[in-house]
Parts: structure tokens; C-alpha cells; sequence
């Protein structure tokens, strides 16, 4: 397939997970100039060089490819090599915002999660903006194994045992072994009319969350998790 060069705001990431091909790999999700979404996979994020590590709500300029593998119409392979980043994100603030959802206003937004599924069964979509009617609550789960699984590890290991995968040799990096995130984050939320509400549970796999747990851990311990919820409801809940 023919590649090309795109484009694209970036609008979030996953937190790493193993592979056995890249070692570790995110998940990107963004919006082409064009205003389509599209899905960036995979991104050995912490194996970029530092000028090509982009943020949320960064514009970057990169080669891409239709995913071979993937046949999900957003997913679409990274030349990571290629990668080319603004200066800065986007503003944030009271004069930021505005713009940062004129953007995201080109896209449909779901309010009903059976109409979002729908669509996926229809169109083929799997990657869209939902707003639900409220978010309830934040569950945290604890996941089943507290520490990578063997199997897991050997993955990760490989970026020890290979350095980095796009420096220079003159210029290889040390990336320490990924840190297993031990929960996992839900949102519990309502959708559909106030005579017929509905209730969704949808799992939280941004980059966000689990910086903020670690941070929330560093700073209070085993009492991390009444922190963590009021900072994620107050500073990352949805703005659209």
C-alpha cells in the first residue's frame, strides 16, 4: 500500500503495554487536517527520540500507511521515524479551548451508546466522541496479577537487551522497564432520555490515568485513591 504523509492533532494515547514484536507499544488516537480520526498503531512511544515524543493536543506532520493487518478503516501504521512536531500543543485555557473544540466539532458526537454500537455494525466504525448524559462514578479495580506475567516481562526486556529501536548507535537511549499499572479505571456513566436512562461501565486506557496514579501514589501512599478520583473527575473528565 501506498503511504503518505498526513497531518494530525493528537488526541490521546494509551499507557504502554507488551509486545512481542516492539517490546512495548501505544495505542494513538488523532485527528487528520481533513478532520477524520484515525488510529496510530503501533508507537514504541518511550523508544522516540525526545524531539519526536509528541503531547495531547499537538500537532504533528508524519508518513503513514493503511494498516495491513488491521482492517479497522481509522487504523493505520506509523512511520515513527517521520514524525515531525509542532512547537507546542495547542492552548489550553478559556481562549484555548474554543478552538481545540471548533476542531472536534467537525466529528459526530454519540449521546447514545446503542446508536455508537450501531454504527460500528453498520459503518464499520470504532472510533468516535462520546458524551454521555453523566458520568456517575469511577470504579478501580484492582487487575488480576499485581506484576507482569513472565511471559510479559521476556517482551519487555527486549528493549534492555536491544536499546532503542530508531537512535543512532552513537546515541542509543536506557529505558527503564515499563511499570505494571496494578488497576484498572472505569467510568459508570448514563445515557438516552431521563424516562429511559441507561447505564454504560467504559474503561479508561489513557496515558493520563496512569501518570496521575502514579502520581497520587508517590505523593499519598496507600491512600492514593481518594485523590486520584477528585483530580481525574475535576481536571480530565469530557469537555465536549
Amino acid at each position: 500500500m501506498a503511504s503518505f504523509v498526513e497531518r494530525v492533532l493528537i488526541l490521546c494515547k494509551t499507557y504502554p503495554s507488551p509486545s512481542a514484536k516492539y517490546a512495548e507499544t501505544s495505542c494513538v488516537a488523532g485527528l487528520t487536517a481533513g478532520g477524520k480520526l484515525v488510529r496510530l498503531f503501533p508507537v514504541p512511544f518511550r523508544l522516540v527520540a525526545d524531539e519526536q515524543q509528541f503531547r495531547k493536543w499537538q500537532w504533528i506532520d508524519v508518513r503513514l500507511e493503511k494498516s495491513r493487518d488491521d482492517h479497522r478503516p481509522e487504523s493505520h501504521r506509523i512511520f515513527v521515524d517521520t514524525i515531525v512536531c509542532d512547537a507546542e500543543p495547542m492552548k489550553a485555557g478559556k481562549h484555548g479551548w474554543p478552538a481545540r473544540m471548533a476542531l472536534l466539532a467537525q466529528q459526530r458526537v454519540f449521546t447514545d451508546f446503542d446508536a455508537m454500537e450501531q454504527a460500528r455494525q453498520a459503518a464499520g466504525t470504532t472510533l468516535a466522541l462520546f458524551k454521555p448524559a453523566r458520568i456517575t462514578s469511577l470504579e478501580i479495580k484492582a487487575t488480576k496479577n499485581d506484576d507482569w506475567t513472565p511471559d510479559e516481562r521476556s517482551k519487555l526486556l527486549q528493549m534492555q537487551q536491544q536499546n532503542s529501536l530508531f537512535d543512532a548507535e552513537e546515541d542509543q537511549r536506557q529505558v527503564r522497564l515499563l511499570e505494571k499499572i496494578p488497576f484498572d479505571f472505569y467510568y459508570h456513566c448514563e445515557y438516552g432520555p431521563a424516562d429511559a436512562t441507561k447505564s454504560v461501565r467504559v474503561k479508561l486506557v489513557d496515558w493520563e490515568a496512569c501518570a496521575l496514579y502514579r502520581n497520587a501514589r508517590r505523593q499519598h501512599g496507600r491512600h492514593w485513591e481518594a485523590p486520584f478520583g477528585t483530580s481525574w473527575s475535576t481536571t480530565c473528565s469530557p469537555r465536549i
